[in-house]
């Protein structure tokens, strides 16, 4: 059953919802008047950048900038040294490893009125760490490309952004680094171009803690493969290492399950059944045979 507020709570909500909202409203008027604002790039160029190139991308979502606050999120506890390096590779530059953040700053209009209100919520907490990390002369990447349907207005594009995103790897070999519940490609055609899957899975809450593990074992893949990353706060500094290390890497973050939105044509977030299946034996009951014979290596957090 569903929880009901207290009278008292729901007031609450409201205050903090209009207060906000206002907010929002005062940052986005003085926003606009100012020479120098923070330039994202469409979800169409984001997409672009990655299609027929050798660019890299990190994405950073409302999660990573709340975790900059020391916030402990669902499936990673806040951690300092963690903090520290998405603080770094947020304001790192270079025109190969494309650092992706919300679009924003120029209006919520393109979102549905319960995301415009959860962003103009984030920009309440949040706006100072952009102000902080992020600058005006140079141009991010759109980190809703891997969410570009179920909180959108228009959702006519997104056929189309799908087909694009699947090309980026067509016909290449793809290392899929993921959380062991994460199934990206597992039941659906996301994956099914690329000449060839692997997957090092690995904790599905505080990979974070396993990271040098994760990082070993991805330096054991051919330089030749493209790296895939679903692994929450912990895909940005593993992006970056790799990146570093010559790889080619994308952070697609939930990328799979907004492709299953799509598939199933939802119009609000509903469960997805693949999500909360974890052992060998409830895959194989699943059908997802192929999924376990792509694993390679799986990581504990111990």
């Amino acid at each position: 059953m569903k929880k009901v507020d207290s009278p008292e709570n729901h007031l609450k909500r409201i205050v903090k919802d209009k207060i906000a909202h206002t907010e929002y409203k005062l940052y986005l008027d003085g926003y606009k008047k100012m020479r120098h604002s923070l330039t994202v790039m469409s979800i169409d160029d984001t997409i672009h950048s990655l299609v027929g190139t050798g660019n890299s991308l990190v994405r950073f979502g409302d999660g990573e900038i709340a975790m900059m606050r020391g916030v402990n999120l669902a499936l990673q506890n806040s951690n300092k040294e963690l903090i520290h390096r998405m603080q770094s590779i947020l304001a790192y530059r270079d025109e190969h490893l494309i650092i992706a953040i919300p679009d924003i700053f120029h209006g919520l209009s393109q979102y549905l009125p319960d995301s415009q209100r959860f962003w103009e919520d984030h920009l309440l907490f949040c706006r100072s760490y952009y102000d902080r990390y992020c600058t005006s002369d140079r141009v991010y990447g759109n980190a809703s490309f891997s969410r570009c349907y179920i909180t959108l207005q228009d959702k006519s594009k997104s056929p189309d952004w799908f087909s694009e995103i699947r090309s980026i790897w067509a016909g290449k070999k793809v290392t899929v680094v993921e959380g062991a519940a994460s199934h990206n490609g597992a039941g659906n055609n996301l994956l099914s171009l690329s000449s060839d899957v692997r997957r090092i899975i690995c904790p599905s809450s505080g990979a974070y803690n396993a990271y040098d593990k994760i990082l070993d074992e991805c330096k054991k893949e051919p330089a030749d493969r493209l790296f895939l990353v679903s692994l929450g706060p912990a895909a940005k500094p593993l992006a970056e290492d790799l990146y570093h290390l010559g790889r080619r890497v994308i952070d697609i973050g939930n990328l799979d399950l907004e492709y299953e939105l799509f598939l199933h044509g939802a119009q609000h977030k509903m469960p997805i059944a693949k999500y909360h299946i974890l052992t060998k034996e409830d895959n194989i009951k699943a059908g997802y045979t192929e999924y376990l014979d792509q694993i390679v290596t799986v990581i504990s957090r111990s």
